[in-house]
């Protein structure tokens, strides 16, 4: 249960929050989905702000705080009083003198949910003009019955557009796809189906050869390049950060709406040059030794990193090493979803590390599954296994680092990035908050 004070808090800022997009009258793109709605809002403000001024929610304030505060431009008073008050009187300031004409035109507004009614909340004052669902999967499902009403509650983004809005919605996923049938506005669907509107194909990994310390040739991952197309017309699209078809549907929902918005393909190719994915979403990072990291740490779910181990599979490698950490908020689910993973590790990895105690299913499971158990290690935190991890690595590995938040598997990255000078401006959680838990 939320305290007085939280629940008082939420209520002004929602009041600022209204009085602003009553005032500014912004155009809003709402984005959710149980997996990659984050990548997906950071692809379409890539692709909005080439044309448009345009502002995206930072950090986590993806909730009943942090939207009201990303409306009205503003940070959080934190757990002071007087900063709170801070905040309040800015935004009067905002809502009186600021210009119009330097407010943002279009806000790109990721929407969380953890718990039922939380999106219902947000879209009853903001009402966007566009719904993005990215994917359905089982996180948090620690406060749902059931992944029905977690379908239920990310379906009010789409239900609840105004007239003129637009659902776009991701045809690869049942639960999403089914969403239409609900939505009464215009839809448009992105995948990598032949059905969908905004499609996907010709996906290949780019290189670069390198020679290691004995002069043989190893290949480094440089991204990856896809065909963009709609309506009959393809472009040539490369992501030179990102590997995955995870990123590559994040390019696909930028593409929908930029076409709503009107940008044609040329435009929205140019835009997504410069896309990257936030920090801990399947980002490459060179590792020392002549590795390469994929970096995945900013959180997990069953079904994020099933995709990413697919990603890792698709690698050309020497030898292919995951690290994965515990998946939290999975209630009941989560030894069924771990044990999920392990399946799907046993058929990708070469050497497996599981981190902490629920990770030990995926250890069991990918025992079951037929990888050799003496390639399998179990430690209890990220701290205890990043020194391993690094002894373990040679010249030519990739390796895939994912878990949940509470798994601080980031800890694993910088221990064995290149250069970990630059980790605050490549990995998650690098705040003095975040260092001190």
């Amino acid at each position: 249960m939320k305290s007085k004070k939280i629940i008082y808090l939420e209520k002004i800022l929602k009041y600022f929050a209204v009085k602003a997009l009553r005032r500014f009258k912004p155009r809003i793109v709402g984005v959710t989905g149980s997996v990659g709605k984050s990548s997906a809002k950071e692809a379409i403000y890539t692709v909005l702000n080439s044309k448009y001024r345009v502002r995206k929610n930072e950090k986590n304030y993806n909730n009943e705080i942090g939207l009201p505060l990303t409306i009205l431009g503003l940070s959080g008073g934190g757990g002071s009083f007087l900063k709170w008050i801070g905040v309040f009187l800015r935004s009067i300031g905002i809502l009186f003198f600021s210009s119009k004409k330097r407010y943002p035109e279009i806000l790109v507004l990721e929407m969380g949910a953890d718990r039922p009614g939380d999106i219902k909340y947000l879209v009853d004052f903001i009402r966007p003009e566009v719904g993005v669902v990215t994917a359905i999967g089982i996180s948090h499902l620690e406060y749902f019955k059931d992944k029905k009403q977690i379908v239920r509650e990310k379906s009010y983004l789409v239900r609840f557009l105004n007239k003129e809005g637009l659902a776009v919605l991701n045809y690869d996923d049942e639960e999403a796809r089914k969403m239409a049938e609900a939505v009464k506005v215009k839809k448009m669907f992105y995948g990598f189906s032949e059905t969908a509107d905004v499609g996907a194909s010709d996906v290949f990994f780019g290189y670069e050869t390198l020679k290691d310390n004995q002069g043989l040739d190893i290949s480094k991952l440089r991204g990856i390049s896809f065909k963009l197309s709609f309506e009959g017309t393809t472009m040539p699209v490369r992501l030179t950060q990102s590997v995955g078809r995870p990123q590559i549907y994040s390019a696909l929902a930028a593409t929908a709406v930029g076409i709503h918005f009107g940008l044609n393909l040329v435009e929205i190719a140019g835009a997504l040059k410069d896309f990257q994915a936030p920090v801990g979403r399947l980002n490459i990072i060179d590792g020392i030794k002549n590795t390469m990291i994929i970096e995945d740490s900013y959180n997990a779910a069953p079904q994020s990193t099933l995709a990413a181990l697919e990603v890792l599979e698709k690698i050309q490698a020497r030898r292919k090493i995951v690290a994965l950490g515990n998946m939290l908020e999975l209630g009941e689910a989560a030894e069924a979803g771990h044990r999920e993973v392990g399946k799907k590790a046993a058929q990708v990895a070469n050497l497996l590390f599981a981190i902490g105690d629920k990770a030990k299913f995926i250890a069991d499971e990918a025992i079951r599954s037929g990888i050799d158990k003496n390639n399998v290690f179990c430690y209890d935190s990220s701290f205890e296994a990043k020194i391993p991890i690094q002894k373990a690595l040679k010249e030519g590995d990739v390796i895939l680092i994912k878990g949940s938040q509470g798994a601080r598997m980031e800890l694993i990255s910088q221990e064995i990035m290149r250069y970990p000078d630059q980790a605050e401006k490549l990995l998650p959680r690098q705040t003095a908050e975040w260092k001190r838990k």
